[in-house]
């Protein structure tokens, strides 16, 4: 079964998060949504979708541009895991909050999804990306927390590599 990345990125830093989750999975495949059609994800089995939040917890301009098309993708047979990132200083009560938008949808194409972290070291006040004390992903705070990036990267990698892989 085949695994990808798949992301929209504004700034680049969804695209260096990608990149990295990339790595430490032994160079899985990578799709830049800018560039490539939604319906390349038909062809893999196991996805990795991610995307920064924008406004008041809005998907980001790429994300926005594909969403049509994407609801319609038929996700029941895919496992699924999701990273967001977003500044939750700055947006506290809408923290990742896209990456919440993309679950909801996943949810209801019936894709077995993956990867739910901790709110613990967060210090935001709400999320739709939240569900009682779990993130839907991995959350990522480039804005205020990089120093701790690569860790949650590696320990999220380790966490969802057999289901993944």
């Amino acid at each position: 079964m085949a695994t990808a990345i798949f992301f929209a990125s504004s700034t680049g830093n969804s695209e260096e998060i990608a990149n990295k989750i990339s790595s430490e999975l032994n160079e899985i495949e990578v799709f830049d949504l800018s560039g490539t059609k939604i319906n390349k994800i038909n062809d893999y089995d196991k996805l990795i979708l991610g995307c920064s939040t924008w406004g008041d917890g809005e998907l980001n301009d790429d994300w926005e541009d594909v969403w049509a098309d994407f609801c319609k993708l038929d996700l029941s047979n895919k496992t699924i895991a999701l990273f967001g990132l977003g500044d939750q200083e700055s947006y506290s009560d809408e923290f990742c909050s896209a990456m919440g938008i993309i679950y909801e949808q996943i949810v209801n194409s019936k894709a077995n999804i993956i990867g739910f972290t901790s709110v613990e070291g967060y210090y935001h006040n709400a999320s739709k990306a939240q569900i009682e004390d779990k993130f839907v992903g991995l959350v990522i705070d480039e804005d205020n927390q990089s120093d701790l990036t690569d860790k949650r990267i590696n320990n999220w990698v380790k966490d969802i590599r057999e289901n993944i892989l």
